[in-house]
């Protein structure tokens, strides 16, 4: 089995050039299973619904989001209504919407897990170690392969969840900071890991955003309005190959 992971798309142009690519990219690759995480598709912040049933018509199987989940009111009834757009399952129960879920494909149950970290990312939720282990015994026998996006900045708290979760899961990558990291890896029980996917989003911006917004924004101290630069799209992200319960090879792509 293959299962292809795309970054955070960022605004309309993100979403876009996933309709214009995603699917050949997805046959080229022969991935079993696509999952991409949309949580800025809606100029940066939040993913409507619209946005959201763009990236499925794209080819996505499964979309996953992070702290920006909630973003946009009109994607509240869609995320308990549609089970496979998942937001972080460590948010409080009252939250709306799911944090997990299950797809069948190519003979496989997978189970798609999506959690946030807590370390600067200004939000406390419920402990994503303790929500990954209560997910993963919640549906045990129910589920053939497991994955997990790990939406956090940290690099020592997407690392730690890799460890902790090595050899119980196949798949941990981390989404959130948008730049690709060259730390794909099979970690020593089998578990395929990376620990930021990167973004869906154009060349020349600073995560996304136009380079001017973030420049001045640090040289004056002062709030701005974001802006999706403009310019060339490149999808980043990741391709785990899996053989029975184990993933015996990991690599970036971009597109």
């Amino acid at each position: 089995m293959k299962i292809l992971a795309v970054g955070d798309v960022v605004g309309q142009a993100g979403v876009s050039y996933l309709r214009a690519n995603l699917r050949r990219i997805k046959n080229n690759l022969g991935a079993d299973l696509v999952i991409v995480n949309g949580e800025n598709a809606a100029e940066i912040h939040g993913i409507g619904q619209n946005d959201a049933v763009d990236i499925f018509y794209s080819g996505a199987d499964v979309i996953t989001t992070g702290n920006h989940a909630f973003g946009r009111y009109d994607i509240y009834s869609y995320l308990d209504d549609e089970k496979y757009i998942l937001r972080p399952a460590n948010f409080p129960g009252s939250a709306p919407g799911h944090g997990h879920c299950i797809v069948s494909v190519a003979g496989m149950r997978v189970l798609v897990m999506n959690i946030q970290g807590n370390v600067e990312m200004k939000v406390s939720l419920a402990s994503p170690f303790e929500t990954a282990d209560a997910i993963l015994r919640r549906e045990a026998g129910n589920y053939d392969i497991a994955v997990l996006d790990l939406h956090a900045e940290a690099t020592s708290e997407k690392l730690a969840m890799g460890y902790y979760l090595d050899g119980r899961v196949q798949v941990v990558f981390g989404t959130h900071t948008h730049v690709a990291t060259a730390d794909e890896q099979i970690m020593p029980r089998g578990t395929g890991y990376i620990t930021d996917i990167g973004m869906t989003g154009p060349d020349v911006s600073i995560l996304g955003v136009d380079p001017e917004c973030i420049i001045k924004g640090f040289t004056t101290a002062m709030p701005q309005r974001y802006r999706v630069a403009g310019g060339k799209i490149t999808a980043h992200g990741a391709l785990f190959t899996l053989a029975g319960n184990k993933c015996i090879k990991a690599e970036r792509i971009a597109f």
